[in-house]
């Protein structure tokens, strides 16, 4: 059997329980070259990337070679998207919501607050409408886009002071991911978008009042818990934030139809791996925290309940006055309804009750 017919017929685990690496000698070597928006010392995410490039070379006999550059190397860690439109490089690795300034719309394929958890987002994206309409959103911007990875739900992040009320927010400098900005300045806050790498020091120096990144694996790694003691969850703004592949438009369809299916493979597994590495390494990194004495903590409810107002209210508001962003919400927050409906059922009362075990 040549590999066209098995990426056709066997699927992802069958492609990667095979090894299939069959020659390629019909091929020409293609050589792309992927820019990232994470640093090298967060594995889990710039981790992505690398098995990515790994599946693509071991699945295309060594034709089809993907090069790995962390933020700064080729292009700053929120230049990928100019990067690629501009032909720079082929590929990125990022989150969309990165660059919600371009229009809000890129937020809707990351995370938004109060949106979808992961396994939510990642049922949207392949059996919903998720990949259909944010590729049709992206076609603006000569960009193609494939599910990256998942954190799953995040904390909130790390704060100098106790934050024990909407009060306490007002004037606070906070490093805070990409579109959860907007719902923030609506609170008080005063949201600051800064890359992973000049966290801990803008911390340290007192530029920012609080800040967060992701979870406790990721955070740990920043050494974050050394310039702030408190540290809060949830992350109601990354419920299940999803990375995204980008790849340039033109270079997509240069592709072969044989190397698309490993590119479109090779990013489905690294997708499902990011989200397993976090579920096995954020336990573990939780409890060291804890024993270096960081206060671990919940946002109040009115905190929780305030946000959830200013945000539909903000939807609402880009609804009427960006079409891109009304297209897209409006099946996003229709499928997270009836996720929601059906979640409550089984997987929120399952896990609460077992949550609530002694083991």
């Amino acid at each position: 059997m040549d590999r066209r017919s098995i990426i056709k017929h066997a699927g992802i685990a069958g492609i990667l329980a095979a090894g299939a690496a069959p020659a390629a000698h019909a091929q020409t070597a293609v050589r792309w070259r992927l820019a990232s928006s994470f640093p090298k010392s967060l594995d889990t995410l710039f981790g992505a990337e690398e098995t990515l490039a790994r599946k693509v070379n071991e699945m295309s006999g060594g034709k089809f070679v993907i090069s790995t550059h962390a933020a700064g190397e080729l292009m700053p860690a929120f230049g990928v998207v100019d990067g690629l439109q501009q032909g720079s490089v082929e590929m990125a690795h990022t989150a969309a919501y990165y660059f919600f300034g371009k229009d809000e719309t890129f937020a809707l394929s990351c995370s938004i607050p109060f949106g979808l958890n992961s396994r939510q987002m990642t049922a949207w994206m392949y059996q919903g409408n998720g990949l259909k309409l944010t590729r049709e959103f992206y076609r603006n911007y000569n960009i193609v886009n494939f599910p990256g990875g998942n954190t799953g739900a995040q904390m909130g992040g790390w704060y100098r002071k106790e934050i024990k009320s909407v009060a306490d927010m007002k004037g606070l400098k906070f490093r805070v991911g990409g579109f959860a900005g907007k719902v923030m300045e609506r609170m008080g806050v005063v949201p600051q978008n800064i890359p992973a790498g000049e966290i801990y020091q803008s911390l340290e120096k007192g530029t920012l009042d609080a800040a967060e990144w992701i979870g406790p694996y990721d955070d740990q790694k920043l050494g974050l818990n050394k310039v702030a003691p408190y540290y809060y969850y949830p992350a109601w703004w990354e419920g299940g934030p999803q990375l995204e592949f980008f790849v340039n438009s033109k270079a997509w369809d240069a592709l072969s139809p044989e190397n698309k299916s490993i590119l479109e493979t090779a990013a489905a597994y690294a997708h499902q791996e990011v989200q397993a590495k976090y579920d096995v390494k954020n336990p573990t990194a939780l409890k060291q925290l804890v024993g270096a004495k960081t206060k671990v903590l919940p946002f109040s409810k009115d905190i929780m309940d305030r946000a959830y107002k200013e945000s539909m209210q903000l939807y609402s508001e880009l609804s009427a006055k960006n079409p891109n962003w009304k297209k897209v919400y409006e099946d996003f927050a229709a499928f997270r309804k009836e996720q929601n409906q059906w979640f409550r059922f089984t997987e929120a009362r399952f896990d609460n009750f077992m949550q609530a075990q002694k083991m």
